[in-house]
């Protein structure tokens, strides 16, 4: 009776075994490893995109101001030329003959005035003996103030003669690349009674990007200067494009309306932009990267890691006891195209699921696996 006892106990006690034995099987082979992170905390510089377009830093169209057939056009469209290059030549014959007319009556008016002086110091001296009439020297005196006039109409007609003749030949005003002309060699320009544009110059080695804001986050970017010391970080602005260039361009802020615009409540602002390689060109439309506040201790996740359901964002945090809990978070911008800023819901000393968070599900017990990446 005893040894079929003991062989129930022994019976009893090798079942026992080998069920714990195959409930840590069983836990073993559901304790699935996951990989995990703590938040980074770090310093961080918010900012905020906006569309804007490039101009060129100065624009000047080329004009005729005289009357005209037009000679010549010495440059070929898109080219870039150098200041005091010449470009364009109305026909100068008419104007250096007008010039050459105008230094005639000169000399003639000039003349004219020194025999003017001469009468009329000769006719003062000959009054004062009474040898003349007070008549004949007020006559002399305007005589002689006429002939001065004369002069100085004179040399006013010849400096708008050459002033003319310097409309003529048409020169670049700074280094800048032109575009096409508007009108054909040997067409009549009717420049004096209308400027009429023949072509147009660009200085692009530095454009000028153009874009608007809104008013309040203005005034969050002067509170954020005020509060930094370091207040050139707000004034560089990142540009991108829709397609991407060999190289990147940022800028400097460099202008502020001195008004909001009442109808959109926006601030319009510009950035001075450097051009080395010629890659920018006026009209073309980007995106501005505006900086506008700086947060201390910014709390930071991967935002691969960051799930929506209907009750908003969330992840998956793993608790001391390696199970998996779900953890509503509130976010804030992209840093770097991969992080976001927690505002609220996570602490520091949390670690959160970085992969496979498809398949874990709240309350499951896994294998973490603390990684740095």
């Amino acid at each position: 009776m005893k040894n079929k006892f003991y062989c129930l106990m022994l019976i009893c006690a090798l079942v026992m075994i080998s069920c714990n034995k195959s409930k840590d099987a069983s836990n073993n082979e559901y304790r699935m490893s996951v990989n995990v992170a703590l938040p980074k905390v770090d310093t961080v510089l918010l900012h905020k995109s906006y569309p804007g377009f490039l101009t060129a830093r100065t624009e000047v169209n080329l004009v005729a101001r005289v009357n005209g057939f037009l000679q010549k056009a010495d440059y070929k469209a898109g080219d870039y030329v150098k200041k005091g290059q010449l470009l364009f030549v109305i026909e100068p014959k008419p104007y250096q003959d007008a010039v050459r007319q105008a230094e005639a009556e000169l000399v003639s008016a000039k003349s004219q005035n020194e025999y003017a002086l001469t009468n009329y110091e000769s006719t003062k001296e000959a009054a004062k003996t009474n040898a003349v009439s007070q008549i004949d020297l007020a006559q002399a005196e305007a005589n002689l103030k006429k002939s001065i006039a004369a002069v100085n109409s004179a040399e006013a007609s010849l400096e708008n003669a050459k002033t003319n003749l310097s409309y003529c030949y048409i020169r670049a005003p700074f280094n800048g690349h032109i575009t096409s002309k508007s009108v054909d060699i040997g067409n009549f320009l009717n420049g004096s009674a209308s400027p009429q544009i023949l072509a147009t110059i660009y200085d692009d080695q530095a454009m000028t990007v153009t874009f608007t804001i809104e008013d309040r986050q203005y005034m969050r970017m002067v509170t954020a200067q005020q509060k930094s010391k370091a207040n050139n970080n707000y004034n560089i602005v990142d540009i991108s494009f829709n397609e991407s260039l060999p190289h990147k361009y940022s800028g400097e802020l460099s202008y502020l309306s001195p008004m909001v615009d009442l109808s959109t409540g926006t601030i319009t602002l510009q950035a001075k932009i450097d051009n080395p390689y010629g890659e920018l060109k006026s009209g073309m439309y980007c995106v501005v990267d505006v900086p506008y506040e700086k947060l201390n201790n910014a709390l930071l996740i991967k935002d691969s890691a960051i799930s929506t359901d209907q009750l908003g964002k969330f992840i998956y945090t793993v608790n001391d006891s390696n199970r998996v809990v779900y953890t509503p978070i509130e976010i804030g911008d992209l840093i770097d195209d991969s992080l976001r800023i927690v505002t609220a819901g996570l602490k520091p000393t949390q670690k959160y699921v970085t992969q496979a968070i498809q398949k874990v599900r709240d309350g499951m017990s896994v294998n973490p696996k603390l990684t740095t990446k």
